[in-house]
Parts: C-alpha cells; structure tokens; sequence
C-alpha cells in the first residue's frame, strides 16, 4: 500500500483563523496572569475568558479603515466581550502580541518539520540497511572511481540528515520564545514578571531583551537551517537526477500507472520530483537571505521586517513540509537497479582497481612513482583499446615479476570493500 504524506498541518497553522486565534491565546493569557496577579478584576478575566471570540471576516473588514491588523482584531474581539474588554492588551504593544503568536506558530510548524524530519530519517536508515551490499560505483568529477555501494550512499544521506535534525532542535529551540514588554521594550506599564509568566503558560521562554521586538536573529537562524535542510534534500536530489540519466539508469523515481513524461515523447520517464526539489532548494535559500536582511531594523523597532515575514516564514515553512513529503515517499519507492549498477562497474574493463594494483606493487618493494607510471601505462591502453585491465596485467612482466596471478586477482574481489563499510555501518549506529 502506498504512503500517503498530508501538508493539513501547514496549511492551518498558517491560516487566518488560526493566526487570529493564536492572538486570543496570547491576550487571554496575559488577562489570566494579571487576575492572578490582582492588577484586573477576576470577574472581569471570567467574563472575557468566557465571552472572547472574533470572525476573520469581520477583522479584516474592520482593518480597511484602521489599516491596523493588531487593532482590528482588537475592536472585534470588544464587540465580543463587552466593557470588560479595556483589560484587553493592557500595557502591550502590538509587537508583544505579534511576535509571541508568531512563535507560537513556528514552533508548532517547527514541531511538524521535525516530525518529518525524523520520518525520512528512518527511510533513509532502512535504504542503508536494504542495499549496505549493493555494489555501485563510486564517482569523482563524474568520472567512475573506485566502487562503493548503494547503501552507503544512503548512509551517508542518513547522517547529514541527523546533523539537520540536530541543528533544527536548536532553532525550535532558539525560535520559541515570547516577549511582553511593552513599548520599546522597557516594560513602562507591564511588569517583567508578567512576562516570564504570560509565556510559561504559553510553553515559550521569555526574551532576555528585546526593544520594541524580539530580534530577528532568532528568525534568521530558523529560515538558515531550514535553507540547510533544503540544501540537503537538493544533494540528494541531484544525485538521483544523475543516476536516473539513460545511460548509467541505476536508479529511477518511482512512475505510477496513467503518469505521463511528456507532452510530445511517450517513452520520457522524468526525474520530475527531484528536479522539483532543485528549484524549491533555491527558493529557500533566497527567503533565508531575506531573512538576514531583516536582522538590522531602525532604532528600537520598524515594520520593514514584517511585510516579508508574512510571506517568507509561511512559504518556507509549507514548502518544506511538502518536500519531506515528496522525498518521505520517493525514497520509499525508489526504483533500483542492480543489475545495473554491475554493469556500470565492469563499464571500464577493471580499471576502478587500479589503485589496489598500485599499492600491491609498492607493497611488492616497487617505489610509488615506478609503481603508478606502470599502472598508468597498462590503464590508458585499456582507454585506447577497450581492453580488458585485469590481463593487461597478467601480461605485464614487470607486474608478473612481483605479483602472481592469483594475487592480481585476488586485487579485483569486490566482496573486499565490505569490511570496512561494516564498520562505518557500526561507527553510526545503523548495525551493531
């Protein structure tokens, strides 16, 4: 059966009712620590707890003629509540309610990205575990090297994945926090420990200082790392666009039935998803640039920042989510081809062994540059002439003079490189 992944999640947090409710938590919070406190009556925190409400429609109507977000939700909110409703905001400034629901929001859109995170983590782990002793090889400058195995390359994805999931935690971490402050952050009519105890109740920390905001070096961090995972996804992405090219063909996005490749050549079979992956890789990276550049604000505070955040946190965030959801389910069915990748690893008659030959000659009492000047020689002959370098070598009487053929073979077994790919296996915990 096939795994579904859902963006619902993304969806609401970032939608307007669920921005403007957020808002109601934050000041329903704030109205319940000050009754604690006894600075508003507690039959008037009762009667706003009970009566507070609002309508998207009705705030966004109102805010044509306030051209101001924070008081329109507010206005709405009194027509709700009644007089009691001047308890409301007491001491704030719009920043503290808005920067306190907006972490509220990442964090929780935080929450969904990690969970994921932690989804394609365990993919990827099982893919290294599935192909650990599926040969391939290995690749520099494009130009086939020494042979590897498919496994490890899902290892490896694997670990930069974890270092991600562990850099995420630190930015959800760095992300959730919660200011009420008060205009330009002196706390002139609010108290500080209202604050501290306003964002308890909220699971955030309080900001050590802030000015008239929390300081957008906090939302750089969590767009940079996201722009880290993006940059991740893309690695691996491009890797399976070069695999997936005809003539090498080791590996293929999954093609469902009724899937078409191309408008004008039937037999096209795209690496689609990933290329996808590529350009929303991109996207990332120039919102967390915009994200820097809203570190440096006038003075105490300036809205510059915020227009951009509307866009860039949500997008960023829901794209993200729908990457993991696209990579979760590609890497679950990715087509793999054995078969394959055997054939691309005889592609070059033996030649990825030249280095085993190397060193067993240098081993033999051969000086390095003797011993790679004869290696070379019978290796561009296999170049030119499309022969086969494994009895090149037997016919060598240099190489013959120090190795036996038994020993030249024994340089060209595969099953070799599998010892220590066991034990990278076990250096990271994917088998014990």
């Amino acid at each position: 059966m096939i795994k579904r992944y859902s963006t619902e999640d993304m969806t609401r947090i970032w939608s307007d009712q669920n921005k403007f409710n957020t808002w109601k938590i934050v000041e329903l919070a704030v109205v319940e620590v000050m009754a604690e406190k006894n600075i508003i009556p507690k039959e008037a925190s009762r009667v706003i707890h009970e009566k507070a409400d609002f309508d998207v429609n009705r705030v966004l109507e109102i805010e044509k003629t306030t051209r101001h977000d924070v008081i329109a939700f507010l206005t709405n909110m009194a027509e709700y509540i009644g007089p009691d409703s001047r308890f409301v905001h007491m001491g704030m400034t719009s920043s503290d309610l808005l920067d306190t629901s907006l972490a509220l929001q990442c964090k929780e859109a935080g929450e969904v990205i990690l969970k994921k995170l932690n989804q394609f983590k365990d993919i990827l782990k099982g893919n290294a575990l599935k192909y650990k002793d599926t040969f391939q090889i290995g690749r520099s400058h494009g130009i086939h090297a020494e042979p590897i195995t498919f496994g490890l390359k899902n290892a490896l994805w694997y670990e930069e994945i974890k270092r991600n999931i562990e850099r995420w935690e630190r930015s959800l971490e760095m992300i959730s926090v919660g200011q009420i402050s008060g205009a330009v952050g002196t706390y002139q009519h609010i108290d500080p420990e209202i604050e501290i105890l306003v964002c308890e109740k909220l699971g955030l920390e309080a900001e050590t200082v802030s000015n008239q905001v929390i300081q957008r070096d906090r939302h750089a961090d969590y767009l940079l790392n996201l722009s880290l995972i993006g940059a991740t996804i893309e690695k691996i992405s491009i890797e399976i666009r070069h695999l997936q090219r005809t003539e090498v063909l080791e590996v293929e996005e999954d093609f469902l039935k009724g899937q078409k490749g191309s408008s004008a050549m039937p037999h096209k079979r795209n690496p689609i998803v990933t290329e996808r992956m590529t350009g929303f890789a991109r996207l990332l990276r120039s919102n967390a640039l915009a994200s820097l550049e809203n570190v440096a604000l006038w003075h105490e505070r300036d809205i510059s920042h915020s227009s951009v955040e509307r866009i860039i946190l949500p997008d960023s965030t829901t794209l993200m989510d729908y990457m993991l959801n696209k990579m979760c389910f590609l890497m679950e069915n990715l087509y793999v081809y054995p078969d394959n990748m055997m054939k691309n690893i005889n592609l070059t008659g033996g030649l990825i062994f030249s280095q085993e030959v190397l060193l067993a000659l240098v081993k033999s009492g051969i000086t390095r540059e003797d011993a790679y000047e004869i290696v070379q020689k019978n290796a561009m002959q296999v170049w030119k002439e499309k022969k086969d370098f494994k009895e090149l070598l037997k016919q060598d009487n240099i190489i013959t003079n120090k190795l036996s053929n038994d020993e030249i073979d024994e340089l060209f077994d595969l099953e070799k490189i599998l010892i220590n790919i066991n034990k990278i296996y076990k250096r990271i915990g994917i088998i014990k």
